[in-house]
Formats: structure tokens, C-alpha cells, sequence
């Protein structure tokens, strides 16, 4: 029964905050319980710190990584939530309530949402930490915010993700 409620849990999306250690392309450990995302499509971020990548993967249901890029997250006050999570909504044009542009232009451009605190990845530049979303590029945020669908995981995690995507990412000529 145990089982079963963490389960429900991770894939509502409300088991988070807790650190995620990749184990392969698609095995993920979050305290005792081990989550295979096998057959699903998936991003992995491995958030900018120390020990991590500072890299979205983009991860097809054959478990290949076919898009990756750099990405910032939050900073040291601002910290990103390390967890499973699921695409809750996408919002093509938007203006962060908790920090707005002072010049009126939105900041948030291109937003998958993924978690109730208005966490998102974002178009945003990857020079300059955020305030606990993760900025990825705008050569780069169109293409994942096309594919992303509500449902769709976002694992967030402190580790490197770089040793599983390595062979895919060079296959691809990703860099």
C-alpha cells in the first residue's frame, strides 16, 4: 500500500523537492523509490551548480536524448526544486506576477509550467541566473515548448545527466 501511495505521488507531480539521481537514460532515484520514464517522453534538466551540467535533455519514448542545450536556474536565494514533475500548463506569451519586467516587456516568453509556485522553463538568457525557473535560449525554448505537452515529466536534478545523453548528443552532433 505504501508502494502504491508513493507512486501516486511521484506521478501526480506531488512528490517533490527531493533530490533526483539519474541512474540511466531513463531511471531516476528520488529517496528509496526508483522511476522508470521507459516508453515516455521526458526533460531532464541537471540545474546550473556545482556537480551538475547546466543542460536540458530532451528525451523521445525510445529513450534518446534528440535535443539538449544550456540552460541557467536559480540562484543561490532562488534555488530551483530538485523533483519529478509533470508539464502542468503551457503559456506562449507571459509576465512574471512575483517579478515583472520594469519595462513592461514580458519575461517570461514560451512558459512550461511544472509546478503550483509558477515554476517554468522559459525563454530567458542562459548569462544570468533566475529567480527558480530555468531559462533556456531562444533558439532553443521553441522547439522544446512545441514538443512538451501537459503530463509530460520534467525531472529536475542536481547531478550530471551528461554520461547517459553523451552517445545520443554526439550521434546527433549536439553540442
Amino acid at each position: 500500500m505504501k508502494k502504491i501511495l508513493l507512486s501516486l505521488l511521484l506521478l501526480s507531480g506531488i512528490l517533490f523537492s527531493r533530490e533526483v539521481i539519474p541512474l540511466s537514460i531513463t531511471k531516476f532515484k528520488v529517496g528509496e523509490h526508483i522511476t522508470n520514464l521507459k516508453g515516455h517522453e521526458f526533460v531532464v534538466v541537471s540545474v546550473r551548480e556545482r556537480g551538475s551540467d547546466g543542460r536540458f535533455y530532451a528525451v523521445d519514448r525510445d529513450g534518446v536524448v534528440w535535443w539538449s542545450g544550456a540552460i541557467t536556474s536559480g540562484a543561490d536565494d532562488f534555488k530551483t526544486p530538485s523533483g519529478i514533475y509533470s508539464v502542468k500548463y503551457k503559456k506562449r506569451f507571459h509576465m512574471s506576477s512575483a517579478y515583472p519586467s520594469g519595462d513592461g516587456v514580458n519575461n517570461m516568453d514560451w512558459s512550461i509550467f511544472f509546478t503550483n509556485q509558477g515554476h517554468a522553463l522559459h525563454q530567458g538568457s542562459t548569462d544570468w541566473m533566475s529567480h527558480g525557473c530555468i531559462h533556456i535560449d531562444p533558439k532553443e525554448i521553441q522547439t522544446i515548448y512545441r514538443w512538451a505537452h501537459p503530463g509530460m515529466k520534467i525531472i529536475i536534478t542536481r547531478k550530471s545527466y551528461m554520461p547517459f545523453a553523451r552517445k545520443d548528443l554526439l550521434r546527433f552532433n549536439i553540442r
